[in-house]
């Protein structure tokens, strides 16, 4: 080999060597961004666990506060009633007390908000206090249990449109607004809104490509979406150790057949609290 050939494959090997460097500082930046990217995408798919368990929540709460309400209802007048009757014949200032307090913890005095939030909407009575004033029969209430088509539609629309995105302030306020609809039609169960929903999606404006991020940037992200994590965590938890959660964790394909358990355990303490009353009643006559 003679010089020059050896200055040419030194000089060759130099040029790979350099290049080898420069992608060697490349790819831990180029790493750090697909750590966001996968971070990203993990973030919006716990978001929407939480998101639809936390629906599903809030629908079996209000099926639960109406289908077994007034069981409870009539368990605690009972109760007070029973109180009472336990005082009359005793006479003992203790028993007195005891069923006061009763008496005065199931007849709180609500605030007019109260009152009022709990009779009247925009346009008036509700329906079911309407009913009520006019000795109509309340209508039952309506189980809403979004279909395996809503859930694929609104996972889907959370998926694309989700606020966390967008890059521009305007662009995630937009977003927040379409979510806040799409959230919505889901707790309604509705395939046809979902449907509507996902083609205004569709035809709205492109998503801007997302640049290359800086270090910096992509750490401040990172950390941001730790943060994110941690919250939604909190929530889901939350959720998972409320009452209506543990309840509905007993039974995710059926809730109805839960309520309807316990309906049957309810109604037999309540037959046993009418018999003991109608006893101490019958011994005060």
């Amino acid at each position: 080999m003679t010089t020059s050939e050896g200055e040419q494959g030194s000089g060759g090997t130099g040029a790979e060597q350099v290049a080898a460097d420069g992608g060697a500082q490349q790819r831990p930046e180029a790493r750090l961004e697909q750590a966001v990217r996968a971070a990203e995408r993990a973030l919006i798919e716990f978001e929407i666990a939480v998101d639809t368990f936390r629906i599903e929540v809030e629908n079996f709460s209000r099926l639960h506060e109406q289908r077994l309400g007034p069981v409870y209802a009539r368990l605690e007048e009972l109760d007070t009633r029973i109180l009472e009757a336990k005082a009359t014949r005793s006479g003992d200032s203790e028993d007195r007390l005891l069923a006061d307090d009763a008496r005065s913890r199931l007849q709180p005095i609500p605030g007019v908000e109260e009152l009022l939030g709990g009779w009247m909407d925009g346009n008036g009575l509700f329906p079911e206090a309407a009913a009520m004033l006019t000795d109509q029969p309340v209508r039952p209430p309506e189980r809403v249990r979004p279909s395996e088509e809503a859930r694929r539609l609104y996972r889907d629309l959370a998926r694309r449109a989700h606020p966390d995105l967008a890059q521009e302030e305007a662009e995630r306020q937009r977003r927040e607004e379409f979510i806040t609809r799409v959230n919505a039609a889901y707790a309604r169960g509705s395939e046809a809104e979902l449907r509507e929903l996902t083609a205004e999606w569709a035809a709205g404006p492109k998503l801007k490509e997302q640049a290359p991020s800086a270090g910096e940037e992509l750490y401040a992200r990172l950390e941001w979406l730790a943060r994110r994590k941690e919250l939604l965590t909190l929530v889901a938890k939350e959720l998972e150790e409320g009452a209506i959660g543990s309840m509905l964790r007993l039974a995710p394909d059926d809730p109805d057949r839960l309520l309807e358990e316990i309906a049957e355990q309810l109604r037999a303490q309540v037959a046993e609290r009418e018999a003991e009353l109608a006893a101490l009643e019958a011994l005060e006559g």
